[in-house]
């Protein structure tokens, strides 16, 4: 049975936006399963020191997470603003919209879910680490669990490290799994489907 691949935090690259106006470190870029450049859903955190103008993914949904700072305001061409506040503010939005992110008060670090909408479905969730917690995993899914304070360890896994806030553990199975989480903290949970 497959095991689940510990992404730690340390190892995340480092690299320029897309239009240069900032940094970001990727987590996970999963290659397209038609074999195409590029990716079909990303993971990343970008690192926004000040207000910019954000890249242009068409074709691509995203979901934008605030993870530390005192808040972003995204201010789109369209004439929509929508603030990301603390602790956990977020937006789903098309990757096709222009807007520029303005820092509310200095620099603040945003988890970034990135899926290209003609060939993966996502869906997030916020969620506290009370104990255990199960995650099924069906197949073809691919879930991430990305630890936002605290700790996990996925029991009955030989082997496996701890999660230590900021580290992300994908999980993916041939067969219906399920994977028992330990810990105490909070989490993103991310689940990627293919479409039909």
């Amino acid at each position: 049975m497959p095991s689940p691949r510990i992404l730690p935090a340390a190892e995340y690259r480092r690299e320029r936006w897309k239009n240069g106006a900032g940094w970001t470190r990727q987590i996970h870029a999963e290659p397209r399963a038609d074999g195409g450049e590029g990716w079909d859903w990303r993971l990343s955190i970008a690192e926004i020191e000040e207000d910019a103008p954000f890249s242009a993914f068409p074709g691509v949904e995203r979901e934008l997470v605030l993870l530390e700072g005192n808040g972003m305001r995204l201010r789109f061409e369209d004439g929509e603003v929508h603030e990301l506040q603390p602790p956990h503010g977020r937006l789903r939005f098309a990757g096709e919209r222009a807007l520029v992110g303005e820092l509310v008060d200095g620099p603040t670090r945003d988890f970034n879910l990135m899926w290209r909408r003609e060939s993966v479905d996502a869906q997030l969730w916020h969620r506290p680490l009370v104990g255990s917690m199960a995650v099924f995993v069906a197949p073809g899914e691919t879930w991430a669990v990305h630890v936002l304070a605290g700790g996990a360890a996925f029991e009955r896994e030989d082997g496996q490290p701890v999660l230590s806030a900021g580290d992300t553990a994908l999980l993916a199975c041939a067969e219906r799994r399920s994977f028992l989480l330990e810990g105490a903290g909070e989490a993103l949970l991310v689940r990627v489907s293919p479409l039909a």
